[in-house]
C-alpha cells in the first residue's frame, strides 16, 4: 500500500525503487508483469523508452531476446494482469486525481469494472483456477484490506476474508503452484499469522513450526507438485536457517544457516510495545534491550524506518542487534502513515511530517523514560531516508529531546524532495501531493517550508552525524552540507561522512563498514554504548577517506540566474567527426556502447549530430549552433517511437515531444542563451587555460527547466585512451544551482579534440558514464 520509498533509492531502512534501469538510456526503466507458466519461454515486460512517465507493454523471448510490443501505455496504465492461461485480461490506470481503475482489456477497448480513491488501495492479485474472476485485495470503503473475488465481466465483487482479528490489513496471499488453488493468507500485527485453505499444506507447515519452535517458517520456493519445500526458519535472534523438506517422508535436511558465525545465544529478544502519542493515537513498535543488562536507565536509540509508507516487522534486524550489543535499547516505532494499519492509521499521517508523525517518535521516548528504560539524557535518533528525515526533524523541531543524532541520506528539503520525483513516478505523483503537500499551491508550499528541517537549522544544538552520498538524486548534497555549517559555525559537535561513489543510501560494503565505525564511535562518546575499536586495514582507510573535516565544508555560491549570460568561444568549431567507446556502470552492470560525434559546416551555422548505438536501436541527437558564439539554436532527437523537436529563440524553448502520433508541447522560459548543451566539443572551443571558469546555462528536455552550470579548468593531465596518449586540460563541469550531476571532459592541449569524457548521473542512481576517443 504506497510502500514505495519516495526517496528512491534503497538506504537504511528505506525500501526499494519498483523499477531497474536495465538499458543503460537515462531514465528507461524496465517492470516484470508477467512468466507465464504455459510458456517458459516468455516474459511480458514494461518499458518506458518511449514516454519516461509510462510503460508499454512488451512480450520478450528469453532464448532469442525478440522483443514485440503488446500495448503501447497511452492511458496511464501502471500495471498489467494476465490469466493462467497467458492471456491479457486486467490493466490498473491511475487517474489524473490519483485514483485507481481496473480495466478490461477487450480487444478493442479499455473497460473501467472497478476503483478507489487515491485515499484507498485495489489491485488484482491472481486468477481463479477456471479464470473466470481474479482474487483483488481492496480496502474500498473500509479501514482494512481484505482478500475479494471480482467479477471481471460484470465488475461485481465477493469479500472472501479479512483479518479475523480485524486489527490489520491483509498481508498477502499464497497460491499452488501445481494447481492454483488459494493456499493461505497471513495478517502481520506485532507477529505475522497464517490461516491455511489447504488442510494437508497447513497441516505439513503446522509440524514444521513445532521442529523450529519460536520461529516463523517461511516456504521460499517449492518443485512444482509441491511435494518438497525450500524453508526458512527466522526469528528475532535467528537470521535465519534453510532446510529441504520432503513432505512425503517429513525429512528435514539442512542446506545452510545465514550469518552462521554470529553467536545466537548472545543475540538480544525483539519486544512487541505499543504506547499512546500526543493526540491518543495507539502506535505499535518493537522494543529491544541489550542482553544481560537490566532494563533501567540505558542508553537508548529511537530507530524510525524508511518510507515513510513502509513498517518495521518481528525478526532479526541486523542494525537493531548491533545496537543492542553495544548497550543501547532500540525502539523502532511504527508511526502513523505506516503501512499494514488499516486506512485509518495510514491516513493519519496525512501532511503531518514533521508534526503528529514526529510526535510518535517523541511519545516513545516519553514511553521509554517512563517505563525507567531509558536514561532522559542519552537517548539517541538515526535512521536513514525518510528516517533520516525523522532524525533532522528531531533534532530541528524537539532540539532539547536527543543527546545524539545520526542521519543517513536524509531529505532537509521537502520542497526539493518533491522536485526531485523522476517521470517514471508520474503514476504516484498526486500521492505525494495528498499525503505530503501539494508544492503547486501556496499554502502547501508554505507547510512544506515549515516542515523542513533545513529551515529550522539554526535550532539544532544536538550532537550530529550526517553521512551523505555524493551522487544523491532525491537529498541534495548542498542541503546536507547547509545542515553541518549550522552546527559548525554556532560550535556544536558534527561529524560529515560522505561518500564519492554512491547515491541515496550506502550500497558498497566498504562505504557501509566504515560507515557503522564511524557511526559507532559517535555515539558511545555522546550516549556512553559501548564501543569497540580497531577495524580492518581496508575498512580504516575507506573511513579516513569517506570522513570529512566539517571545518572544510564550503558551499559553492549559488549563481544568479539573472547574471549568466554566455561565455564568448576562442575558436569556432571544426568539421570533423569524432568516434568514442561509451561505457555505462549502473545498478553492478555494464554496458558497453559505440558513439559517435559528426561536426558539419551549414552555412550561417554549425551541426552536430550525436548517433549512440544501444541494444534497444540507434539515439540520434542533432543540434544547430549558431556560427561564433555557438549558442544553440535547435536540437532534433530521435529515440526509437520518440521524437524530440526543440528550437531555441529570444530566449525561449518551443517545441514538442512526440511519441507514436501522440503530441506533448515543450515550452519554457529560459531566461538567457543555451550554451553548450549536448556538444562537449563546443567546450574545447573556450579560451581554455589553468584556472579559466565560467556559468552558462543548459535545459533539461525531460524536466523542462533550466539547469545553470558552472565550468573550471584545473591542470593539464596526460591521458591514455584507444585513441592514444594526450596532455589535455581538465574541464569540470558542475552544477551552479544545487544540482548533483558532475562531468569531467578532457581536452587535447594541442588539437582541442575531445579525448574523454567522465559524467556521473545522479538522475541515475549515480550511474558512471565513461567515453573514450578511439579514432
Amino acid at each position: 500500500m504506497y510502500a514505495v520509498d519516495p526517496l528512491a533509492q534503497p538506504a537504511a531502512g528505506a525500501d526499494a525503487p519498483e523499477a531497474r534501469d536495465l538499458t543503460g538510456l537515462k531514465g528507461v526503466r524496465v517492470q516484470l508483469y508477467e512468466t507465464p507458466k504455459t510458456d517458459p519461454d516468455i516474459l511480458y515486460i514494461g518499458i518506458n523508452d518511449r514516454d519516461k512517465a509510462w510503460h508499454d507493454l512488451y512480450k520478450v523471448k528469453i532464448s532469442t531476446g525478440e522483443k514485440t510490443l503488446i500495448r503501447k501505455n497511452t492511458d496511464r496504465i501502471t500495471g498489467w494482469s494476465f490469466d493462467l492461461k497467458g492471456e491479457l485480461r486486467l490493466a490498473a490506470r491511475s487517474a489524473d486525481n490519483g485514483d485507481t481503475e481496473i480495466l478490461r482489456v477487450d480487444a478493442d477497448k479499455l473497460t473501467p469494472i472497478y476503483s478507489c480513491s487515491v485515499f484507498e488501495t485495489c489491485g488484482p492479485v491472481h486468477f481463479t483456477t477456471d479464470n473466470s474472476r481474479v482474487y483483488m485485495e481492496s480496502n474500498k470503503g473500509s479501514d482494512l484490506a481484505s482478500l475479494m473475488l471480482l467479477d471481471p465481466q460484470t465488475g461485481k465483487t465477493e469479500t472472501v476474508e479479512s483479518d479475523p482479528l480485524g486489527k490489520v490489513d491483509l498481508g498477502g496471499a499464497l497460491f499452488s503452484q501445481a494447481n492454483d488453488e488459494l493456499i493461505e493468507t497471513w495478517y502481520i500485527a506485532a507477529r505475522a499469522k497464517t490461516y491455511f485453505k489447504d488442510k494437508a499444506y497447513g497441516a505439513d507447515y503446522r509440524w514444521l513450526e513445532k521442529q523450529f519452535p519460536g520461529k516463523d517458517i517461511r516456504v521460499v520456493s517449492s518443485t512444482r507438485d509441491e511435494q518438497k519445500w525450500l524453508v526458512a526458519a527466522e526469528a528475532d535472534t535467528e537470521p535465519g536457517k534453510t532446510v529441504l523438506f520432503d513432505r512425503k517422508t517429513r525429512a528435514i535436511i539442512p542446506q545452510y544457516t545465514v550469518r552462521e558465525t554470529i553467536p545466537r545465544a548472545s543475540l538480544s529478544e525483539m519486544k512487541p510495545v505499543s504506547y499512546k502519542s500526543s493526540d491518543g493515537l495507539e502506535i505499535p513498535a518493537y522494543l529491544t534491550l541489550p542482553r544481560g543488562l537490566p532494563a533501567k536507565n540505558l542508553p537508548s536509540i529511537v530507530l524510525p524506518h524508511g518510507g515513510p509508507w513502509g513498517r518495521d516487522e518481528w525478526g532479526y534486524n541486523s542494525l537493531v542487534q548491533f545496537y543492542a550489543n553495544r548497550g543501547y535499547a532500540v525502539l523502532q516505532p511504527n508511526f502513523r502513515a505506516s503501512t499494514g494499519y488499516g486506512r485509518k492509521f495510514l491516513d493519519a499521517g496525512n501532511q503531518e511530517w514533521g508534526r503528529k508523525m514526529q510526535d510518535d517518535l517523541t511519545w516513545g521516548v516519553k514511553y521509554m523514560v517512563a517505563a525507567g528504560i531509558a536514561d532522559p539524557k542519552r537517548v539517541g535518533i538515526m535512521g536513514g531516508s525518510y528516517g533520516g528525515y525523522a532524525t533532522l526533524a528531531g533534532v530541528a523541531f524537539t532540539p532539547d529531546l536527543y543527546a545524539a543524532a545520526v542521519d543517513v541520506v536524509g531529505p532537509s528539503n521537502l520542497i526539493t524532495l518533491l522536485d526531485s520525483i523522476p517521470p517514471y513516478w508520474e503514476s504516484i505523483r498526486k500521492v505525494f501531493a495528498v499525503r505530503m503537500g501539494d508544492s503547486t499551491t501556496a499554502e502547501g508550499k508554505k507547510r512544506l517550508m515549515e516542515e523542513s528541517p533545513l529551515n529550522a537549522a539554526s535550532h539544532i544544538k544536538t550532537p550530529l552525524l550526517v553521512a551523505q552520498g555524493a551522487n544523491d538524486p532525491r537529498v541534495n548534497k548542498r542541503e546536507a552540507e547547509q545542515i553541518v555549517i549550522a552546527l559548525r559555525d554556532r560550535g556544536f559537535p558534527v561529524e560529515y561522512i560522505l561518500a564519492p561513489d554512491e547515491g541515496h543510501g550506502f550500497a558498497r560494503p566498504i562505504n557501509n563498514l566504515a560507515l557503522f565505525a564511524a557511526t559507532e564511535k559517535f555515539l558511545a562518546d555522546h550516549l556512553g554504548g559501548r564501543y569497540q575499536e580497531g577495524g580492518t586495514e581496508e575498512e580504516l582507510a575507506r573511513l579516513k577517506e569517506l570522513t570529512v573535516d566539517p571545518k572544510t565544508v564550503t558551499l559553492a555560491k549559488k549563481v544568479d540566474a539573472g547574471s549568466v549570460g554566455a561565455p564568448k568561444p576562442a575558436t569556432d568549431l571544426k568539421a570533423g567527426t569524432y568516434h568514442y567507446k561509451m561505457t555505462i556502470e549502473a545498478g553492478g552492470q555494464t554496458m558497453n556502447l559505440k558513439v559517435s560525434t559528426a561536426i558539419a559546416d551549414g552555412g550561417p551555422s554549425w551541426t552536430a549530430t550525436n548517433e549512440i548505438e544501444t541494444p534497444q536501436g540507434n539515439v540520434t541527437e542533432k543540434l544547430t549552433l549558431e556560427k561564433s558564439t555557438l549558442l544553440l539554436k535547435s536540437r532534433n532527437v530521435v529515440q526509437g517511437p520518440v521524437t524530440i523537436d526543440v528550437s531555441y529563440a529570444d530566449n525561449k524553448a518551443s517545441g514538442k515531444m512526440s511519441m507514436n502520433g501522440q503530441d506533448k508541447p515543450i515550452s519554457a522560459d529560459l531566461g538567457g542563451p543555451i550554451f553548450g548543451d549536448g556538444a562537449d566539443q563546443v567546450l574545447a572551443c573556450l579560451p581554455l587555460a589553468e584556472g579559466y571558469t565560467t556559468n552558462f546555462r543548459n535545459f533539461d528536455l525531460q524536466s523542462q527547466k533550466v539547469r545553470l552550470m558552472q565550468l573550471t579548468v584545473g591542470v593539464v593531465e596526460k591521458v591514455t585512451v584507444p585513441a592514444g596518449t594526450f596532455d589535455a586540460y581538465r574541464v569540470d563541469v558542475t552544477s551552479a544551482d544545487g544540482g548533483s550531476d558532475t562531468r569531467t571532459v578532457w581536452v587535447d592541449k594541442d588539437s582541442l579534440k575531445v579525448v574523454k569524457v567522465a559524467a556521473v548521473a545522479a538522475s541515475m542512481g549515480g550511474a558512471k558514464v565513461t567515453e573514450e576517443l578511439t579514432e
